[in-house]
């Protein structure tokens, strides 16, 4: 009886290690389960998620790597704020300079860089129809008005006759600083020019006593103080720590001057480009421009 008895306890106690080591195992999976969702999940999180679509290189951990070039204010800042938001969706951006030259567009062209963000679209367009080329905007980001400063004068009602203006020489800036000082009551330009192009032989009539000269824009600034107003580009102004807001006159904030996205003609809808574009459109990025630079750079529309 009492052999049964330590059988029967035997066996008993086999089927419980037993059936313990199955819920162990199951666990055991169960846990090793949810540990590759977990990976997953965080691959993702972390920006693991591929970009689907693009034809644009990608670097070893599989993200698509955007080449380009900007300038520096705001351009770059810009595309540094939206770099988190971009990575999330797969894509890094490999700025391989933050100064724009006269080759800046053909670098584009040739397939060196992918995309520049330091022109607008009328500016694009002169060099296209300049040097046959194709390139085209992927979209407007920001609006930087051109604008009047004097180191000498605070006021518009200030400036004396005779005084010296300094202007921008490549056609559509020179359009865009000469259809500021007309607004501002100096001159009259011929009512029949075409395009958004112009220079000093186009104005018709001085209704103030003024000279106006045409410099490269980026010598304006540097020789500021042998004119009494001197016109240049917001971006310039930032660089060179003028306080924006104490401009003489300026364009309106409905300037169709946005500043763009350039790229290859093919290149346009890839994903990473509409990507990027979308993010320097989004609302964050609205709100970033509205809160940092003090009315000088206004979101496009």
């Amino acid at each position: 009886m009492k052999k049964i008895t330590v059988i029967l306890t035997a066996v008993i106690l086999v089927l419980i290690v037993s059936a313990c080591g199955s819920v162990n195992n199951a666990s055991d999976r169960n846990t090793g389960a949810d540990s590759a969702a977990n990976t997953v999940s965080d691959g993702q999180n972390s920006g693991g998620a591929r970009l689907a679509g693009s034809h644009f290189e990608t670097d070893k951990d599989g993200y698509v790597v955007l080449k380009g070039i900007t300038d520096l204010t705001p351009h770059s800042e810009l595309i540094e704020f939206v770099e988190p938001a971009l990575e999330k969706r797969g894509i890094k951006i490999d700025l391989v300079s933050t100064a724009s030259d006269a080759v800046t567009n053909e670098r584009v062209s040739s397939g060196e860089i992918d995309f520049n963000f330091c022109q607008h679209l009328p500016y694009l367009e002169e060099y296209n129809e300049t040097n046959s080329d194709t390139l085209v905007s992927a979209g407007g980001i920001h609006i930087e008005p051109i604008a009047a400063y004097s180191e000498k004068y605070e006021k518009l009602e200030d400036v004396p006759d005779n005084a010296s203006i300094v202007v921008p020489n490549d056609a559509t800036n020179e359009y865009r600083a000469l259809k500021i000082i007309e607004e501002a009551g100096f001159i009259k330009l011929d009512e029949n020019l075409s395009g958004q192009r112009a220079g000093v032989t186009d104005i018709k009539e001085y209704i103030k006593p003024v000279t106006i000269k045409e410099i490269d824009s980026a010598q304006i600034i540097g020789l500021a103080n042998d004119f009494d107003i001197y016109i240049t580009n917001t971006n310039k102004a930032i660089e060179a720590g003028i306080d924006t807001s104490k401009y003489l006159f300026r364009e309106s904030e409905d300037s169709p001057y946005a500043n763009i996205i350039t790229v290859r003609a093919e290149d346009k809808d890839d994903p990473a480009v509409t990507a990027l574009v979308e993010e320097l459109k989004s609302d964050e990025t609205k709100k970033f421009i509205e809160e940092h630079y003090n009315g000088a750079v206004i979101p496009a529309k």
